[in-house]
């Protein structure tokens, strides 16, 4: 069996992992259309500096997917997560519920009223802000939750679904009080503590995979796909005017990108895939000539006045990432076409600017140094009221094509690294389970 990968992230270095061992595979091409791989997992380097796409760090619920990437990754620092939520000039200890003595006595008032005499717990949720006003109330809502989500969606949560937000837990009452009296109660255990490659990056999650993989796997970077199309005894990919010949093809590339290409779409499937939402990201990193923001990784903020939406201190992460003075990641979300999208480099460096004082991570406004600036497209999976339907009709067509769509974008679900790879796995089993028929 020959198999052909499109794209060169994360979920496509895995799965290759996964197959690599079968005696049925023979041969497994990676096509990446960049000059590294990596894809969303890739970090950055410039002036010394090595950053990330935003705060990726390693935590899973799910143990034998959490060993395996601390296994590829090598050496790792274990860090206690200490993540603040900048609020009316006050820092809030991530979640937001867990620390609301921080607040200023009249949102704090709310907060507990709207939550002890909440008339929405009783409806059933049908989309994610009607999910926030019954699980937390009107207060919690209103003052963080709603505001932040708006923020970085850049679309109302009255027209998402509960996908991403349905696990989140319903605070009791006690847990409430206490947070208000003042014992600030740590949320989200299973992610409490996290491990972050010592060097390299979240990248070196990704090499690691990658120089693991045997004699059967090659990976070709710089290759611009023109075209897929399915033939008599399996696939065509066309790639800087080479062809290749497969048995199985995956898709780990957007979903929308893979449609452009392939071969007699139908038009029900491209409005389909026209319809998908999702964000793109800016990534601004920034360093200062002091560290003002204390001993903290990331700071969320809902501020509608400040342009981003969370800055994470990549000196937080280890003695290899720290060059004096504190070095940030900021992040801005956009929809492609949107007023952001269309701020100058100057106009948009001014506004971090701006928020970066508001905040109080620098004095003055020179005092914040740009290293880089660089967009990423495709960012975030955005689960509107349409996701599942529109989902549901493309996945059906490209299986009848014996297509398999897999990763972030390639399937288009909110995944994050450790789904990645449980869901790579999963489909690696599919494949050659298939095969056999």
């Amino acid at each position: 069996m020959n198999i052909t990968i499109l794209g060169g992230g994360l979920a496509a270095i895995s799965l290759a992992y996964f197959l690599q061992d079968e005696e049925k595979i023979e041969e497994i091409t990676i096509l990446e259309k960049e000059d590294g791989i990596g894809g969303l997992c890739r970090s950055i380097r410039k002036d010394g500096y090595t950053y990330d796409i935003g705060p990726h760090i390693l935590f899973s619920k799910d143990k034998e997917m959490l060993e395996l990437m601390l296994k590829v990754t090598g050496e790792t620092n274990r860090l206690r997560r200490s993540n603040q939520i900048i609020h009316k000039g006050k820092y809030v200890q991530y979640p937001f519920e867990n620390d609301l003595s921080k607040l200023p006595k009249e949102d704090l008032e709310y907060c507990i009223t709207g939550f002890q005499n909440n008339p929405y717990e009783n409806y059933e949720a049908e989309n994610m802000l009607q999910f926030f006003l019954k699980t937390f109330g009107e207060g919690i809502t209103n003052l963080y939750l709603r505001p932040y989500n708006e923020k970085i969606w850049k679309h109302d949560p009255s027209f998402m679904d509960t996908q991403m937000v349905e696990r989140i837990p319903k605070p009791t009452d006690e847990e409430i009080m206490r947070s208000a009296s003042g014992e600030t109660v740590d949320g989200y255990v299973h992610q409490l503590y996290f491990d972050f490659p010592k060097t390299g990056g979240i990248e070196a999650v990704v090499k690691g995979f990658a120089d693991r993989l045997n004699h059967k796997c090659r990976i070709l970077l710089n290759q611009g796909i023109t075209g897929a199309a399915k033939t008599e005894d399996g696939y065509v990919v066309c790639a800087n005017s080479r062809k290749y010949l497969c048995d199985r093809l995956v898709s780990t590339i957007p979903v929308q990108e893979f449609t452009n290409i392939y071969e007699q779409v139908p038009e029900s499937v491209r409005a389909a895939v026209g319809e998908l939402k999702y964000n793109s990201i800016i990534i601004a990193f920034v360093k200062t000539r002091e560290d003002l923001s204390g001993d903290h990784f990331a700071f969320m903020t809902a501020d509608k006045g400040i342009l981003f939406h969370r800055i994470s201190k990549m000196d937080f992460l280890g003695e290899e990432y720290r060059k004096g003075g504190a070095s940030y990641m900021v992040e801005v979300t956009y929809r492609q076409g949107d007023w952001i999208d269309r701020l100058s480099e100057e106009k948009l460096k001014e506004k971090i600017r701006s928020g970066l004082l508001d905040i109080g991570f620098i004095k003055k406004p020179e005092d914040g140094e740009f290293v880089n600036i660089t967009r990423h497209p495709y960012a975030y999976v955005l689960y509107d009221l349409n996701h599942q339907k529109n989902m549901e009709l493309i996945r059906k067509y490209y299986g009848s094509q014996g297509i398999y769509l897999h990763g972030r974008f390639g399937n288009f679900e909110y995944w994050n690294m450790d789904r990645v790879l449980r869901e790579g796995k999963n489909l690696a089993g599919r494949i050659l389970k298939e095969g056999q028929a």
